[in-house]
């Protein structure tokens, strides 16, 4: 076996090394507090910021007009892995997951701080658009360089296991955002709520993203990239070299990703949107019903994120990847059946079941996108074909769902699912399979 993949840890034997607990805990703890960030956006977009950031008539409209703006920061974030991708292939891989933390974190506050349209008029909402494109920067840079602190650092034969640790930041970050907000509804009164609870998350994220940082600074850099930078190996444009040399990949990518993340923004946003819309153009579920639903749902996702990991590490990527989409096929056809019911079990059921398969799909990525790429532009290629992902996947797909529901009927956002899975599919087919790969190029 060759040196590079049976010894990951120390190539460079006077290269400091993170202890595989200090890899676990700083990839997690990180993305959770990104995640959580991220997710309060999502709930409060849809039960919050209609009613605070846009002007009243047409509920219909505020909530489109606020969902639009929950679209903003997916747009930021290919912008994001240019600018933290070019630091995290430059300077490293430490320095930037702490600027990319910084940024996420001001960003939230921010939000929590703003006024509302009664206050300031049209301001408000581009004062709120401008954080919501702050927290997709932001996350961004975030995730790419959590991903490959994991996968840099890990044993020989367990990078998808690790690389699914930063993975488990987003169900946790999303039971954390929710239940701030399910118990925020039960100690305070709506016209509390409405008025001044619904910024207390923003606003406490700062505690979070404080401990995130203590977490961050005691790490020692990646000796995957202090190899490439002791060699003076960098790209002097990382995001050039990228687009240039690296198409291929990039676009393998950018459509591996697009499944998951369809999948994953129309069963949170989308479904929290219908579930609690009144009928006959929702379930009429009562909010906190269904944002506990939503939080027992995402259990599954947590506990299928590092199975998908061991699998991946057991089976192969490509051979993975192609049974967890084709779940995700089969999975769309049940829209009309069991979310349209209207039936609490049969609706608990489908989240469960929806939310499984996200975990799934979600836990290799931290692995596979790394894989794709050379160490040079490895930061900047997996974080730019991740989140160029989510500008064709999530960005739009909590609008498309609502617009399809409106006009078709549930089976057409079914359709659109599995639309998007067919094109994941074949790029998942037309990609080698990297388990062997060495990281050290």
């Amino acid at each position: 076996m060759p040196a590079s993949i049976a010894e990951p840890f120390n190539v460079d034997h006077q290269q400091p090394t993170n202890s595989r607990s200090k890899v676990v805990i700083a990839s997690l703890v990180g993305t959770a507090i990104e995640f959580f960030d991220f997710y309060i956006y999502a709930t409060a977009a849809v039960i919050v910021f209609p009613h605070i950031f846009f002007p009243q008539g047409d509920e219909t409209v505020a909530t489109l007009q606020s969902l639009a703006t929950f679209a903003i920061a997916f747009i930021a974030r290919p912008i994001g892995s240019a600018l933290f991708g070019h630091f995290g292939d430059r300077a490293g891989r430490k320095v930037t997951l702490v600027a990319s933390l910084l940024t996420m974190g001001i960003s939230t506050v921010l939000i929590g701080l703003l006024p509302g349209y009664e206050t300031i008029g049209v301001f408000a909402p581009l004062l709120l658009a401008l954080a919501r494109f702050g927290q997709g920067l932001g996350l961004d840079g975030e995730w790419g360089g959590a991903a490959l602190l994991a996968t840099e650092n890990a044993p020989a034969k367990k990078r998808a296991l690790y690389g699914s640790f930063p993975q488990l930041g987003a169900p946790i970050g999303f039971f954390f955002a929710n239940g701030t907000f399910l118990l925020l509804s039960w100690l305070l009164s709506e016209q509390q709520f409405m008025s001044w609870g619904w910024r207390v998350p923003f606003i406490l994220s700062a505690v979070l993203v404080i401990i995130g940082l203590y977490v961050r600074v005691s790490l020692h850099e990646s000796p995957v990239f202090a190899r490439v930078k002791k060699e003076n190996k960098q790209e002097r444009v990382p995001i050039g070299t990228l687009l240039t040399k690296h198409v291929k990949a990039t676009i393998l990518g950018t459509f591996i990703m697009l499944a998951t993340y369809t999948l994953f923004y129309i069963m949170t946003v989308y479904s929290m949107s219908y579930g609690t819309a009144p009928l006959p153009g929702g379930l009429g579920f009562p909010r906190n019903t269904f944002l506990w639903m939503l939080m027992v749902a995402v259990i599954g996702f947590g506990v299928m994120v590092p199975v998908a990991g061991l699998l991946a590490d057991r089976f192969g990527r490509r051979r993975t990847m192609t049974i967890i989409t084709l779940l995700i096929i089969a999975f769309a056809f049940l829209f009309p059946t069991m979310l349209g019911s209207g039936n609490q079990l049969l609706v608990m059921g489908f989240l469960l079941l929806g939310l499984s398969i996200m975990g799934l799909t979600f836990g290799p990525m931290g692995a596979l996108l790394p894989e794709l790429f050379p160490t040079s532009v490895r930061y900047t290629g997996a974080s730019f074909s991740y989140n160029l992902s989510s500008i064709l996947g999530a960005s739009v797909a909590p609008y498309i769902a609502a617009w399809l529901t409106h006009t078709y009927g549930l089976y057409a956002v079914g359709l659109y699912l599995a639309a998007m899975a067919l094109l994941t599919l074949i790029a998942v087919l037309s990609c080698k399979e990297t388990r062997n790969e060495s990281l050290y190029d």
